[in-house]
């Protein structure tokens, strides 16, 4: 029998009057704050970081595919506020976990994220709540880590308050997909749950997909980013292969990618970057050691993408060395910091682990990216470093380019026209006409 609770909640969530507070505002957060606001709901944003939410209170952004006119545009409907405070969150009829889920050094889960937020939510649990955890990770979280820690406080799940699980699916710099177009799976730890959090996210994006459990949306996004993971694993693998032989793996694909079936390509690169596809495999690894099972074909695939910026980084010193120098001392300028092209987002990023690499060889390294003027501390990174200004004199003055992101934005034919050596993982010169002896591929 549902609860007076619960069908109270559920007339707010349909008539658009539920407050709804996300916690997390990054890459994922953010835009799902913009759908909630956009569909009509009233948002509160939470953060521990102090700069972001000064900044999104001032109307400023600092991701670049949301513009600050539309942090603005928030403000000004009286939409939105972004606080640090977590004690208000009992003020949220609905609350959104959007925290990052990262691996420890021994690539085991790090949950302390959605932990500390799970307690900071029990903190204030009130009956009448809605809480959903959209942050990656391996089936059974929701239910063995997130909802022992709501009931401690008394409160029992499905009477008094509702869990719910519904992945991110979010692909920064994207244009022909947005959080709103992309379906959204929602799983629930019961029916009530499933039904609030199926018609919350249903108000605000084109199509709500509801699944049989938490657990159920928990193993999909896992194997979502298992299936990209496996396959460009394969494509880096086939790169090293066919390079011995002295055959052009983006010649291959194109060749390949003419069969109307059965073929869907992916491309080699210098290692994996983003939130999901370097993490999220190794969740469910770890998972199944639980259940005595051997995820031998993905910890396979994950060794072979870590070990690629080894492969780029002998490229580089091989091509330094046939130019008749050392890469000790080399001057190395590294093009393009974020972890894919067109983007501001340097999540895992292996720019930063080439560029690492390169100084503990003895390289003076320098890098460009537009959408990164200064690098920032990360979990495991500091790089301390500033975008360098792309001029003619600045590119003669390098031993060798390395273009680890193929930014859009980049005039590839005056790169290599002003460069000595560029070494090129992207294929981002397939098109440049002159000076292609001065290309090396890896």
């Amino acid at each position: 029998m549902k609860s007076n609770n619960h069908r109270a909640l559920l007339d707010q969530i349909q008539q658009r009057k539920a407050h709804v507070g996300v916690i997390g505002l990054g890459y994922v957060g953010l835009p799902l704050v913009r759908e909630f606001c956009a569909g009509g709901f009233n948002v509160t944003g939470f953060d521990v970081d102090n700069a972001k939410v000064k900044a999104l209170n001032n109307g400023c952004s600092y991701i670049k595919h949301i513009p600050s006119s539309m942090v603005q545009d928030m403000l000004d409907t009286k939409r939105f506020r972004a606080t640090a405070d977590m004690s208000k969150l009992s003020k949220a009829d609905a609350i959104i976990i959007c925290v990052p889920t990262p691996l420890t050094r021994t690539k085991d889960p790090d949950l302390q994220f959605v932990e500390n937020t799970a307690r900071a939510i029990a903190a204030t649990l009130r009956p009448g709540q809605l809480v959903s955890l959209e942050s990656t990770t391996y089936p059974g979280t929701t239910r063995d880590i997130v909802l022992p820690i709501l009931e401690a406080t008394g409160l029992k799940v499905e009477k008094d308050f509702w869990l719910a699980f519904s992945p991110e699916r979010e692909d920064p710099g994207r244009k022909d997909h947005s959080t709103r177009t992309i379906p959204k799976l929602v799983g629930g730890i019961g029916p009530q749950s499933l039904t609030l959090a199926h018609t919350l996210y249903g108000s605000v994006v084109e199509k709500a997909i509801a699944v049989e459990s938490c657990e159920v949306a928990e193993a999909a996004k896992v194997v979502e980013n298992v299936y990209r993971c496996v396959n460009i694993a394969l494509v880096n693998e086939l790169k090293m292969i066919f390079d011995a032989m002295g055959i052009d793996i983006w010649q291959v694909i194109a060749a390949a990618s003419t069969k109307p079936f059965g073929f869907q390509p992916f491309y080699p690169g210098p290692g994996l970057g983003g939130h999901c596809i370097p993490i999220d495999p190794f969740y469910l690894s770890w998972k199944a050691k639980e259940f005595e099972q051997s995820a031998k074909f993905i910890e396979l695939a994950g060794q072979i993408n870590t070990s690629m910026p080894d492969y780029v980084i002998e490229k580089v010193v091989r091509a330094v060395n046939d130019a008749g120098k050392s890469i000790k001392g080399a001057k190395v300028l590294v093009l393009g910091l974020a972890y894919k092209k067109d983007v501001d987002d340097l999540r895992e990023s292996p720019s930063v682990t080439l560029i690492e690499m390169l100084r503990k060889r003895g390289a003076k390294v320098d890098y460009n990216d537009p959408y990164i003027p200064k690098t920032h501390r990360q979990r495991e990174h500091d790089l301390r470093m500033s975008s360098k200004k792309l001029d003619e004199k600045m590119l003669k003055g390098y031993d060798c380019v390395l273009i680890a992101t193929d930014h859009s934005c980049y005039d590839y034919n005056f790169i290599v026209r002003h460069a000595s050596l560029v070494v090129d993982t992207r294929n981002a010169c397939a098109k440049v006409k002159t000076g292609r002896n001065k290309i090396v591929k890896a």
